[in-house]
């Protein structure tokens, strides 16, 4: 596991334009279904009947109960078998975002079903820790007498005492990223399980709530954490992130206005990041605040969410070495901070630095940085050159994601996959016996661990495969749970929607061993599938035709999900505006009638809608794309005016 990061010193939608990139090279798609094995080798509890990781046992099954809760279940973060609740929430908060983010890649690859099953893994317990609002519990284990031992965790006999936060000993950075682990979530399971995400969001509230009213570091309550996870950020960070990611989840105002009232006092808009981590959530912060910024939402808060913004950017020109101060990469081009376990921030960078490419073509704008304009491009390629060096595109030719490749780490800093597996030999292996017998063998690990990213190499490229060689050989959950957004960008392409549109998480589907036809859903009684009639006027005509290659302007509606609220039937209906012609779009006026609900991705201008804020016009064969929600068959839309220039 890794101890803790450091901190940098304070520093002084909806356009959606086509850049068609090539992505080739590496089985993306590989890596990212052996990544997800890897969240099945980390299971505590009683394991589930389609458990993979056939080499893994039932483990902590007492969890919990000399403290009289049920904490059986969750995560081991890293090659020991303690149950730490800070970095297994960010574990699930990150899972999380991938699957909002690139949820649509994620079902075309066939692994959207396991990905929202390793979330709800976590979730299942993270629901189990908070017994009560003000009562959180988190951390199963010590570290210390789980360090002096080496033992699958089939036979643990260390210490399992649990260790909670409550009123009297608070924790706001770990009820904080909890709450955004919650909130998060709740995102992913909205429409497939409604239920279940309305309880995820009463925990995320309740642990809000707790994290800002009770404040104080985690561990200052639970001391045995601050050797391997100290929060050396304080907590500040976790309570801005959980307040964004529940404002995505319910787009209730009080926690946009919490994100603009204490930006400035705790360290949102002053925080210049070099690096995202499972103990520094700022960059993290400022690039959801961006977002919400492009996405129209800031209103009055618009100064201070620019801020963010700013620094956002800061933090993505600094990863790509074109801003004022620049992060270290090693010679073969990794980013570099720390030598225990580097890979950590390479992965969560390169997430972000996807996630904010595809935001920034969606709004039509570039980065700004101190070097001038970058293009959304460079950020994705970014990205994909921290991937493919994990890969094995590096000077020693190693994938550091074992079993993918050929050259990949055989002797990781891991208990359960360097002794042999509970079914192969139930014999009962020692406190002190795993380290002389298992530890010190300098063969192969019995089990492979397919799928973890461990720590990488240091500062010059340099990888030593050995098993006491803990900053280099180690996983860790968190290296993995980025990697998994990004893996489905690289394999499936941007996905052909805005990325700054409300999220609608489709269902997981089997994985299929080929494409299959796409089947499009049925509209709405009274609904019309095909292209609507559309009205053109301008100052000195107007005209009533379909909308075919010989029109100006084509509006495109199509009705894309559906789900059952309260008894009630709500349809998405998602719309293109296409300029057909051969000059730029300057201006445009839609009439929209029969719209029932909310709608995205235009401004509303007396009884007529506009291009968004951050719009001016729309080139000459390019489409912007809104969409509403409503409970009835699809809205009138019409062209009120326009102007080609």
């Amino acid at each position: 596991m890794v101890k803790f990061v450091r901190l940098i010193s304070m520093a002084p939608l909806l356009l959606l334009l086509c850049f068609p990139l090539a992505l080739a090279g590496h089985d993306y798609g590989q890596a990212l279904s052996k990544s997800l094995l890897f969240f099945e080798a980390q299971r505590s509890g009683y394991l589930p009947h389609n458990q993979r990781v056939t080499w893994r046992a039932n483990s902590g099954l007492n969890d919990g109960k000399a403290s009289g809760v049920d904490l059986v279940g969750g995560y081991y973060d890293a090659g020991d078998n303690v149950k730490f609740g800070l970095p297994m929430a960010f574990t699930i908060t990150m899972m999380s975002w991938s699957i909002i983010e690139y949820g649509k890649q994620l079902g075309s690859s066939g692994e959207l079903g396991n990905t929202m099953d390793a979330v709800k893994w976590g979730t299942d317990y993270l629901i189990k820790a908070h017994p009560q609002p003000y009562v959180l519990y988190g951390e199963v284990g010590d570290g210390n007498t789980d360090h002096y031992c080496w033992q699958r965790p089939e036979d643990m006999t260390t210490d399992r005492r649990a260790y909670k936060i409550d009123p009297s000993n608070p924790g706001s950075d770990l009820a904080g990223e909890t709450a955004a682990a919650m909130a998060a979530a709740s995102i992913v399971f909205r429409h497939s399980n409604p239920t279940y995400a309305n309880e995820l969001l009463t925990h995320a509230h309740q642990l809000f709530d707790f994290a800002d009213k009770y404040r104080g570091k985690y561990d200052s309550s639970i001391s045995v954490a601050q050797k391997y996870y100290r929060s050396v950020s304080g907590y500040n960070d976790e309570l801005l992130w959980a307040a964004a990611w529940l404002y995505q989840a319910t787009n209730n105002q009080y926690y946009l206005d919490y994100l603009g009232n204490n930006g400035d006092s705790m360290g949102g808009t002053g925080w210049g990041m070099t690096e995202f981590s499972w103990d520094v959530k700022y960059a993290g912060v400022q690039t959801l605040v961006a977002k919400f910024l492009m996405q129209g939402k800031a209103g009055h808060h618009a100064p201070v969410f620019e801020k963010y913004q700013q620094k956002a950017e800061d933090f993505m020109c600094s990863c790509l070495g074109k801003g004022t101060r620049n992060v270290q990469k090693t010679p073969g081009g990794l980013i570099y901070l720390q030598r225990w376990n580097n890979m950590q921030f390479v992965t969560s960078a390169s997430f972000l630095a996807a996630v904010y490419s595809d935001y920034l073509v969606s709004a039509g704008r570039n980065l700004n940085c101190a070097a001038g304009n970058v293009a959304p491009s460079q950020l994705l390629t970014l990205a994909k050159s921290q991937v493919d060096y994990i890969l094995g595109d590096n000077p020693r030719a190693t994938s550091y994601m074992v079993g993918y490749g050929n050259n990949y780490p055989r002797q990781v800093h891991h208990r359960g996959s360097s002794i042999v597996s509970y079914k192969v030999d139930p014999t009962f292996i020692s406190c002190r016996g795993g380290y002389a017998t298992w530890f010190s063998r300098k063969g192969s690990d019995p089990n492979l661990l397919t799928g973890a990213i461990v720590g990488g190499p240091d500062a010059y490229d340099n990888f030593a495969d050995e098993r006491d060689n803990y900053e280099q050989t180690e996983p860790a959950t968190y290296n993995n749970a980025p990697v998994l957004g990004l893996l489905a960008r690289l394999s499936g392409g941007h996905g052909g929607y805005n990325q700054l549109l409300p999220v609608v998480v489709p269902g997981p589907i089997e994985k299929k061993p080929a494409p299959q036809p796409k089947v499009t859903p049925a509209p709405a009684p009274g609904m019309t599938e095909c292209v609507h009639f559309i009205a053109l006027q301008s100052s000195n005509y107007r005209v009533r035709l379909a909308a075919s290659t010989s029109a100006p302007i084509s509006i495109a509606q199509k009705m894309t999900t559906t789900w059952i609220a309260k008894g009630k039937t709500y349809y998405r209906y998602s719309i293109t505006v296409t300029n057909k012609s051969a000059k730029e779009l300057k201006d445009i006026k839609l009439s929209i009638s029969k719209l029932y609900g909310p709608l995205w991705g235009l401004t509303k201008s007396g009884n007529s809608y506009a291009f968004p804020s951050w719009m001016s016009s729309l080139p000459a064969g390019k489409s912007l794309e809104f969409v509403y929600i409503h409970s009835a068959s699809a809205a009138d839309i019409s062209v009120s005016s326009y102007t080609l220039a």
